[in-house]
């Protein structure tokens, strides 16, 4: 899907979130790209562009769904700018509201001792959301959070996939991924 907000999008994210150089990931692997999308996902132009780009690529795939969310820290922004635009859009009679929610990396000590933080509920159909999918361990323990609880994960989508094997991990699984970005997409525009 190409439209101007994804362009805008994708020009977004090769400015504020990508580096080149030498760097040490999440997973331990080495790579000469860094992507850190919270630089674009909490900015407020990033904020607009991921809800509608989000949302429109949700809409398009088809997938009936009733939430979206994914583990902290990474998916918080995205599932919150995708909530925030489907309630512009339900205003304006186009669709339903999805619901976002968090997932723990462990569950609290304390009070109800919760995983999953939001108005997820069980039986919830369910896109888990990535910031950045590089070996798809973050969405995978995501998804087996939410399974646990009893949600029902429709797929999973990624504002940007680093083509590193990851999305083979999670569709091993049979879940489908569906990526905003790709790699591919940011390293002819990031900046020197």
């Amino acid at each position: 899907m190409t439209d101007t907000n994804t362009t805008r999008l994708t020009t977004l994210l090769a400015s504020k979130s990508a580096k080149r150089g030498d760097f040490v990931l999440a997973s331990g692997r080495r790579s000469t790209l860094y992507v850190d999308c919270r630089l674009t996902a909490m900015h407020p132009e990033g904020q607009l562009l991921i809800g509608r780009v989000g949302l429109a690529a949700l809409r398009a795939k088809g997938w009936p769904i009733d939430s979206v969310g994914g583990l902290t820290l990474g998916a918080d922004p995205i599932a919150y700018a995708i909530a925030h635009a489907s309630a512009l859009a339900a205003e304006r009679g186009d669709g339903a509201m999805v619901r976002a929610f968090t997932v723990r990396k462990e569950a609290k000590q304390h009070g109800t001792g919760k995983l999953i933080e939001g108005p997820f509920e069980s039986g919830d159909r369910v896109v888990v959301v990535e910031d950045v999918i590089t070996t798809g361990g973050s969405a995978l323990k995501a998804i087996d959070a939410i399974r646990a609880a009893g949600g029902n994960i429709v797929g999973v989508l990624a504002l940007v996939d680093r083509q590193e094997g990851g999305r083979e991990a999670i569709e091993a699984t049979g879940l489908e991924v569906m990526s905003l970005v790709t790699a591919a997409d940011l390293l002819p525009l990031i900046p020197a």
